[in-house]
């Protein structure tokens, strides 16, 4: 009788308790070989509202969302990987599904991976649009003198670089260029990629590479910089704070009269810019920080470069090639 009235509790227990979170992802299918960039639909299902899905990789998070609903796409070097996804519900039940997979084929930015539509050489195109003063805090910068001279064959990775130079005698103040690529408001995952190199590597406070899109009535500045005389580490945008914030991933000064290779991959989730990583001489940090955006009434996709003078405003030029972006 004692034995029943245990086992009867028990599977009453049972029928009240939450059921976790079940896992269920269409792609990539466990142990698949795949090509970049890697496409990840998975849905979460369970007894409560699922609250959240996250996507891992290498022990590394790659996204995660609201919701029971993750559709996304990934980047990685060619080879074996392991790709976790995990949910959570209301009640704070977890439930995660392990796959393995093998990556293979995709043409390879800096980032170890590629999207589907691209526009290349973007160092070479004219359209090429600056300014000074409006690349200083709130648009009212100092005004100093600076170039952009195309065609540059030395030094050069192509026979066809473009310089970049900043002067004057003013601190901290910075010029700033950009180039119109179509509003392509289907876009939202981008991978920007080039080439830069330096001479003087202790002139410059900063160097700025941006992607900056405005769609759907918002604008998403995906602000990037490298800034070794500050934070030392690459910084990325909060545009609604209007600050930059440091990403724990460091960025010294480069190596002079060396060809350096940075590939930023980031895309738009919901009304927020979110940056995914960043590659630089093939070394690949994964950054997941998502910010807000504003508003704006202009349809737009353009790539941008920015230069910020030292304490001591030394004047110093960087040269660019195959600067491309990659975009789906």
């Amino acid at each position: 009788m004692l034995k029943r009235t245990i086992q009867t509790i028990a599977i009453a227990a049972a029928a009240i308790l939450p059921c976790a979170a079940a896992v269920n992802t269409s792609s990539p299918a466990n142990n698949a070989t795949v090509a970049n960039p890697v496409q990840v639909k998975s849905s979460a299902t369970g007894s409560a509202p699922i609250t959240a899905m996250a996507l891992y990789v290498d022990n590394n998070l790659i996204t995660k969302v609201s919701g029971g609903t993750l559709t996304t796409s990934f980047t990685t070097s060619n080879g074996g990987h392991s790709v976790v996804i995990q949910a959570w519900d209301s009640n704070g039940a977890v439930q995660k599904q392990s796959l393995g997979i093998n990556v293979s084929g995709g043409t390879t930015g800096g980032g170890g991976g590629s999207l589907p539509n691209a526009i290349n050489n973007i160092d070479q195109k004219s359209g090429w649009q600056n300014c000074g003063s409006c690349a200083g805090p709130g648009g009212q910068g100092a005004t100093v003198p600076y170039s952009m001279t195309q065609g540059r064959s030395n030094p050069s990775m192509d026979g066809n670089g473009s310089e970049f130079w900043i002067g004057g005698r003013t601190p901290y103040a910075a010029a700033l260029w950009w180039n119109q690529l179509g509003a392509q408001p289907g876009a939202s995952h981008f991978i920007y990629d080039l080439y830069f190199y330096v001479v003087n590597p202790s002139a410059p406070q900063a160097i700025e590479f941006d992607i900056n899109q405005s769609v759907n009535g918002r604008k998403y500045i995906f602000g990037t910089e490298c800034n070794p005389r500050g934070t030392g580490q690459w910084d990325v945008w909060d545009a609604v704070a209007g600050r930059w914030i440091g990403t724990g991933v460091g960025c010294s000064a480069p190596t002079p009269y060396t060809w350096h290779h940075v590939s930023i991959e980031a895309d738009r989730q919901g009304t927020q810019t979110h940056f995914i990583a960043i590659t630089l001489d093939g070394n690949k940090h994964y950054i997941n920080r998502y910010y807000n955006t504003q508003g704006s009434g202009v349809q737009e996709l353009n790539v941008a470069v920015q230069l910020d003078l030292n304490y001591q405003s030394a004047n110093y030029s960087i040269w660019t090639d195959k600067i491309s972006l990659q975009y789906q």
